[in-house]
C-alpha cells in the first residue's frame, strides 16, 4: 500500500509532467515546420490555414465530449494513454507522401489531444489533493513549456544538420516519442496507486452533485477573459509588419520565444499563490489581460510590441495553470471531466471569437480608443463574474 503524503503527490506531479514535456517536444516541435512541409507537398495557403484551423477547432471542441465519456465511464486512464498514443501521427509524417494524408495525421493528433486532455487534468487534481491544485497545475505547466520550447530546437538542429530533409525531421521525432510511451506506462504503474489511494482518503469529503451556478459563472468570466485578449498569433503578426529588414526576421520567433519563456514561470509562481490566496489570484491576469490587447495596436513600435508578448505570456502561464486548477477545486470529482471538457471547449471558443474581433481591428484601422474601450470593458465584465465566483467561494 502507498502511504499518500506530499513526496508521493509531488512525484506523481513530476511524472505526469514529464509525460506532457515529451508529448510537447513531439508536437509543438512539428508545429513549427508543419506549414512548410505542406507547401513542400504542394498544399495552398487556404488548405494549410484550413487544416491548422479545423484541427484547432477539433482539439478544443471535442474534449467536452471526452470529458463527459471520461465521467461515464470512469476510465480516466484508459482516455489519457489513448490520447497520448495518437501522438504517433506526428512520426507518420515521416511516411506521408501527400498533403491530404498528411492533413489528416494533424488532425489525428489534435482529436488525440482533446482525447487525453480533460481525462489527463483530472488524475492530476485526484493526485494534488494535500498538496494543492495551484502547486500541481503549476509545476505540470512549467514543465511541459520545457518541452514547448525544446521541441521545436530541436527540429530545427535536425533540419539544418539534414539539410531540411523533413521526412528525417518527422522520423527523428519517433524518438521521444518512444521515450514519452515508456514514461506514460511508468507513470501510469505508480501514479495509479497514488490515485487510488487519493480517491479513498478523500472521497467522503466531497458530497456535492453535478456542476454549481458558481462553475458555470466561473466559465462565463474565463470566456469572456479569453475573448477581451488579444491572440499571440496578431502579435507575431504586427511585428512581422514592423520589421520588415530581411536581416531582422529573426526578431518574430524570438519574442514568441520570450512568450514561451514567460509562460512557465508565470505557471509555477501564480501556482503558488493560488494555493495561499484562493481563486482571488485570478484578478491579477484578469486585469493584466486588458495591456497586451491596447499595446498591440500602439502604433509601429516594437518596444511596446515586445511588452505586448511578455504580458500575453504572463497570462497565458496563468491561464494554462491556476484557471485550470480553479475549476478542480470548483467542483465535485465525479463530475470533473465534463468540467474541464467544458472550461477548454469555451476557452478554444473565446480565442476564436478573440481572433476574428482583433483580426477585423486590424484589418480595418479601428482606433486606438475604440480598441481600448472594449478590452477595457469586455475584461471589466470578466473581473465583475469572477469577483461573484470568488465572493461565494468565501462563504
Amino acid at each position: 500500500m502507498v502511504k499518500f503524503n506530499k513526496k508521493t503527490a509531488y512525484a506523481a506531479i513530476v511524472a505526469l509532467g514529464i509525460v506532457s514535456l515529451l508529448g510537447d517536444v513531439v508536437y509543438e516541435g512539428s508545429r513549427s515546420a508543419i506549414p512548410e512541409y505542406f507547401k513542400f507537398l504542394g498544399a495552398s495557403a487556404f488548405m494549410v490555414s484550413t487544416v491548422g484551423g479545423l484541427g484547432e477547432f477539433i482539439g478544443y471542441a471535442f474534449r467536452f465530449v471526452s470529458g463527459v465519456l471520461a465521467d461515464t465511464t470512469k476510465s480516466y486512464w484508459f482516455f489519457t494513454i489513448l490520447g497520448y498514443g495518437m501522438i504517433i501521427a506526428i512520426p507518420l509524417l515521416a511516411i506521408s507522401g501527400s498533403w491530404p494524408v498528411a492533413a489528416v495525421l494533424v488532425v489525428v493528433e489534435r482529436l488525440g489531444k482533446a482525447i487525453r486532455s480533460p481525462s489527463r487534468d483530472v488524475i492530476l487534481a485526484e493526485v494534488s489533493q494535500g498538496v494543492g491544485t495551484g502547486k500541481a497545475f503549476g509545476i505540470h505547466e512549467f514543465l511541459d513549456q520545457i518541452g514547448a520550447v525544446l521541441g521545436p530546437i530541436i527540429v530545427v538542429l535536425v533540419m539544418v544538420s539534414t539539410g531540411n530533409s523533413y521526412s528525417i525531421v518527422f522520423a527523428f521525432l519517433s524518438i521521444p516519442f518512444i521515450v514519452m510511451l515508456l514514461a506514460l506506462f511508468f507513470t501510469y504503474k505508480k501514479v495509479k496507486k497514488i490515485q487510488d489511494k487519493a480517491r479513498t482518503k478523500f472521497s467522503g469529503q466531497d458530497r456535492r452533485k453535478g456542476l454549481s451556478k458558481s462553475f458555470y459563472i466561473y466559465i462565463g468570466a474565463v470566456s469572456l477573459n479569453t475573448i477581451g485578449l488579444v491572440p499571440i498569433w496578431l502579435i507575431l503578426f504586427k511585428g512581422s509588419a514592423i520589421v520588415t529588414s530581411a536581416s531582422m526576421q529573426w526578431v518574430i520567433p524570438a519574442i514568441y520565444l520570450a512568450v514561451q519563456a514567460v509562460d512557465a514561470p508565470s505557471a509555477l509562481i501564480s501556482g503558488h499563490a493560488y494555493d495561499k490566496k484562493g481563486i482571488g489570484v485570478l484578478l491579477i491576469p484578469f486585469f493584466i489581460s486588458i495591456f497586451p490587447s491596447i499595446l498591440v495596436f500602439a502604433g509601429q513600435d516594437i518596444f511596446a510590441l515586445v511588452i505586448s508578448a511578455v504580458l500575453f505570456g504572463l497570462v497565458l502561464g496563468m491561464q494554462e495553470s491556476i484557471y485550470r486548477a480553479a475549476v478542480a477545486d470548483l467542483t465535485p470529482m465525479a463530475s470533473r471531466g465534463k468540467a474541464y471538457g467544458i472550461f477548454y471547449t469555451m476557452y478554444g471558443l473565446g480565442f476564436l471569437v478573440s481572433g476574428v474581433v482583433y483580426g477585423a481591428f486590424f484589418d480595418y484601422g479601428v482606433s486606438i480608443v475604440v480598441i481600448s474601450i472594449y478590452a477595457i470593458l469586455v475584461q471589466a465584465v470578466a473581473l465583475s463574474a469572477l469577483l461573484k465566483v470568488k465572493a461565494g467561494a468565501e462563504r
